[in-house]
């Protein structure tokens, strides 16, 4: 495998691979010298790669030509300057909001009647319970199916108190229109975290898939894995302040997007720790129905009861546990315990499924 990632780095930059095996007494030419270190440089990040511990299968999906075109995309979008300057944008004014200042958002209304407008001109959508949402800020915690879902929520969520929504920054702009709603709304905390496909890419890389070293690099190279202590403690900030101000938060504590309707990933234990540290409730919500996309379906949100827990500035881990499992507990039983897609005509379904990627 090294070898195959330094003839390939070579054959990128053009020179002949013999020369990086040349004996010490040989010397190197300046250009050759330049040459070999951007190959060192390259290996290291394969190298890194390849001694991180692999993660169980079950979490990754197979690698067919869609999951590599799916990390193809995503590794895209983390290169575009455009995607990059919105997320960056979007920070700058979360930054400005917790030193005191205006994060430039628009009214809860204006938000509320554009994405509605948008979500319900394409589907049909029912909402369960409405009244069980708290008039206090709340942390709003749903599963995960489609891209559409922070959008359906903002559709139909109270205007008060506003809410913000914490999620994968890639996935939130990857796309023009997407970009255009956002940056009028504002209101969102973009999290930056590698995909599964790219995950899968990577894996495959290091099991000895030589068609997707060059992929991996590039996603080793451009794509930050957010787990940077700092952006962490950036984004906890931001949450915290707020909840101070009055206002509530939404994210989707599975961490990726579900595979199957009716059915909800292990919960990450740090999604609860925002509501722990600042005392306030965790709504769960079940979105049904998104997962498959087609014109006029019915789309279901499903508000459970708040689920209120001693707050902590430092939970201890036993807390944070008891609060998972809790939420994990109360998002299942919003579920459908069967679900089965209505047997209709699927109009402008495989349109509609890209259109949310």
């Amino acid at each position: 495998m090294r070898w195959f990632v330094d003839a390939w780095v070579a054959h990128k930059i053009d020179v002949p691979i013999a020369k990086l095996y040349r004996t010490p007494h040989v010397p190197l030419s300046p250009a050759d010298k330049l040459r070999k270190f951007v190959i060192t440089r390259q290996h290291s990040i394969v190298t890194s790669t390849l001694n991180k511990p692999p993660l169980p299968d079950s979490e990754l999906p197979t690698l067919t030509p869609a999951i590599v075109q799916r990390a193809r995309e995503g590794w895209e979008a983390a290169s575009d300057s455009r995607v990059r300057q919105a997320i960056d944008r979007a920070f700058e004014k979360l930054q400005a909001r917790v030193e005191g200042g205006s994060d430039g958002r628009v009214s809860g209304r204006i938000r509320q009647w554009a994405m509605r407008s948008f979500v319900r001109g394409l589907f049909r959508v029912r909402v369960e319970n409405l009244e069980r949402l708290p008039e206090e800020p709340f942390l709003l915690a749903a599963n995960h199916l489609n891209h559409i879902d922070p959008l359906l929520l903002l559709a139909e969520l109270p205007t008060s108190p506003y809410t913000y929504i914490l999620g994968d920054a890639r996935s939130l702009y990857n796309r023009r229109w997407k970009r255009f709603f956002l940056a009028i709304s504002q209101g969102v905390i973009p999290l930056y975290r590698r995909w599964k496909e790219e995950l899968a890419v990577i894996e495959g890389a290091k099991s000895g898939r030589e068609d997707l070293a060059e992929l991996a690099i590039e996603i080793e190279r451009d794509v930050p894995d957010g787990k940077s202590i700092e952006m962490l403690r950036q984004i906890d900030r931001i949450a915290q302040s707020i909840f101070a101000d009055g206002d509530s938060l939404m994210l989707f504590p599975e961490g990726k997007l579900g595979s199957t309707e009716g059915e909800l990933l292990p919960l990450k234990r740090g999604a609860v720790t925002y509501a722990l540290r600042s005392g306030v409730a965790i709504v769960p919500v079940a979105l049904v129905g998104t997962k498959h996309l087609y014109l006029r379906k019915e789309l279901v949100v499903r508000i459970g009861e708040p689920l209120r827990f001693s707050p902590s500035k430092r939970p201890k881990a036993s807390q944070v546990t008891a609060a998972t499992v809790a939420l994990q507990q109360a998002i299942e039983d919003l579920l459908p315990q069967a679900y089965r897609e209505p047997q209709k005509r699927q109009f402008l379904s495989e349109f509609l499924n890209r259109m949310f990627l």
